[in-house]
């Protein structure tokens, strides 16, 4: 797993990837950073490709 543990905000619809809390409804427990979401990990809220994150300025 990689050290870097920001949030990631989709652009779509705003929901936020927090690697603290992972994606426990797609299989992605807390822990996993998003550069290590596999590429084919979608939005759990609308279905936007990982493309369409941006890192959360602190």
């Amino acid at each position: 797993m990689g050290d870097n543990m920001d949030r990631y905000r989709c652009t779509a619809c705003t929901y936020v990837y927090d690697p603290a809390a992972g994606d426990p409804g797609g299989g992605i427990p807390p822990g996993v950073s998003f550069e290590d979401l596999p590429e084919d990990w979608v939005c759990p809220e609308c279905g936007a490709s990982k493309d369409q994150f941006e890192r959360e300025e602190e």
